[in-house]
């Protein structure tokens, strides 16, 4: 009965005008946030933040979720389209979604994409209303040997995303991890590997490596191939090969399985969708019964990281509203908004001020839906841009690149940093080696690093696999790296 009561005083806080009217806006910004290369989520956030200061605490609050929300979508529109993930967490869609572009079926891969966002959402958006405190309390029990064991977990998904060389992917992860070691020590103050470069002295900086090595590094490529000469053919899209409903139902069980795996994830501080999206491609990869269609235009290789993703923001609620801990970027610049409107994240917001908190959570919920009818009426304006000859395409996505690479931190190097990645990923897709686990580098290396040498200082190996957490996460990581082998080998002896 508490929920309930709680949930008809968060509706009465959300059904008046202006929070409604600021939902609507913040679905639609947020689309535009998540299809342009270089501002992520919390880039969007941020840019909203001074939106707010003369609204009241409901309708800014409903204002700033929804750009996060409806962000985390719109980076896979892009993604899909041209092979450039609008925001990081759209890095896995890119291995299906842009297969299914050049197969002429992309309305399949951005129908999957926003059904899978749409349920992810609701999902996350339904654990988060019940589940929050629970959620919370386990999210805060985690330390620095769980989160090392999340990270090695992580690496485990390169054996599926090497294709059919898993040295090659080691080695390209191998890059990621090196280039992740330029910058500030985690634990003594003083930069390395940074010979001399006084830009370099805090670290590559992570949106232009990743806009250069997936969009300059598939141009460059293209263009050596001759592809921008021969394009008006292949750009041609039969608008009338939409998605039959019958197999977007054959995803449902995976929609909802990635949505769970991604509001889990989303709970972890520090973990983040980005994150949650590798794991949750690697275990549809791994569960799948047709694993090698992956990364070849796989719908279920769109679906789950697209369902992970955007049920990866009613995770990092969780930790924000029920500890005031952020669990993302995003949810790190909403701390920002509650404390402009005097407002103490944590169990007191919960007491003092639970109208607003289930109000939020309501938003959401609709938010969801408003999102799927956008999405659906903005797909034709989608392929439109996919049919552009590659001629016209091309400079229009360098110059994108450039703009959100330099915006970033208002930084010529970074523009560097983004032609830098871009080189390397045409170089690497010259010799065959798959970028993904380059970008999978990046993004865990610091990660595994930090939390390793902290776990090592507080204790010894031995604690790895005397707590259950870590222990438990290890074993996930072992299975996780070996299933595609013990998979290969079954199929032979069953052939």
């Amino acid at each position: 009965m508490g929920i309930i009561n709680d949930l008809w005083l968060g509706l009465q806080e959300f059904g008046q005008f202006l929070p409604i009217i600021m939902m609507f806006i913040g679905v639609i910004i947020g689309i535009m946030v998540g299809v342009l290369p270089g501002l992520s989520p919390s880039i969007g956030v941020a840019l909203m933040l001074p939106v707010t200061f003369g609204l009241d605490p409901m309708s800014a609050l409903v204002l700033l979720v929804s750009v996060y929300l409806s962000s985390n979508y719109g980076g896979s529109i892009t993604a899909i389209a041209i092979n450039t993930p609008g925001t990081p967490g759209a890095v896995a869609t890119t291995f299906d979604g842009y297969e299914l572009t050049k197969q002429g079926k992309p309305l399949y891969a951005l129908i999957t994409s926003l059904t899978a966002s749409t349920i992810g959402g609701l999902v996350g958006t339904i654990i988060l209303i019940l589940f929050s405190v629970p959620l919370a309390s386990l999210a805060l029990s985690f330390e620095s040997y769980e989160y090392f064991a999340l990270g090695v977990f992580g690496l485990t998904i390169i054996s599926s995303l090497a294709g059919k060389s898993p040295l090659k992917g080691f080695i390209s992860s191998g890059i990621g991890l090196l280039l992740i070691t330029i910058g500030f020590d985690t634990q003594l103050p003083f930069s390395r590997f940074s010979i001399g470069i006084p830009d370099l002295a805090d670290g590559i900086t992570f949106i232009p490596a990743l806009i250069g090595l997936f969009a300059l590094g598939e141009i460059f490529y293209s263009i050596e191939k001759g592809d921008n000469k021969k394009v008006e053919k292949a750009a041609k899209v039969d608008l009338s090969k939409t998605l039959p409903v019958k197999q977007l139902l054959k995803l449902k069980t995976l929609m909802l399985k990635s949505s769970v795996i991604g509001t889990l994830v989303g709970c972890i501080p520090g973990a983040g969708g980005t994150i949650a999206t590798f794991i949750a491609y690697d275990n549809a990869k791994s569960s799948s019964k047709h694993p090698e269609k992956f990364g070849k235009g796989s719908l279920e290789g769109v679906a789950a990281p697209e369902a992970a993703n955007n049920g990866s923001v009613g995770g990092a609620l969780v930790p924000l509203l029920t500890l005031g801990i952020p669990g993302s970027a995003s949810t790190a610049v909403l701390i920002g908004a509650l404390m402009i409107h005097k407002l103490n994240p944590g169990p007191e917001l919960f007491d003092k001020e639970a109208g607003l908190v289930y109000g939020i959570f309501i938003s959401l919920f609709f938010a969801n839906i408003f999102m799927f009818f956008v999405g659906l009426m903005g797909n034709k304006l989608w392929i439109k841009i996919i049919a552009a000859p590659k001629s016209l395409l091309y400079p229009i996505i360098l110059a994108l690149s450039f703009i959100g690479s330099y915006f970033i931190q208002n930084s010529v190097f970074d523009v560097g940093i983004c032609i830098a990645f871009g080189i390397m990923g045409w170089l690497l897709k010259r010799g065959d080696f798959p970028t993904a686990p380059v970008i999978l580098g990046l993004i865990l290396g610091k990660m595994i690093e930090e939390n390793l040498r902290l776990s090592l200082i507080k204790g010894d190996w031995i604690d790895f696999f005397t707590r259950p957490g870590s222990l438990i996460i290890i074993i996930l990581a072992l299975v996780s790296f070996f299933m595609p082998y013990i998979k290969k080998k079954l199929m032979k002896k069953g052939k």
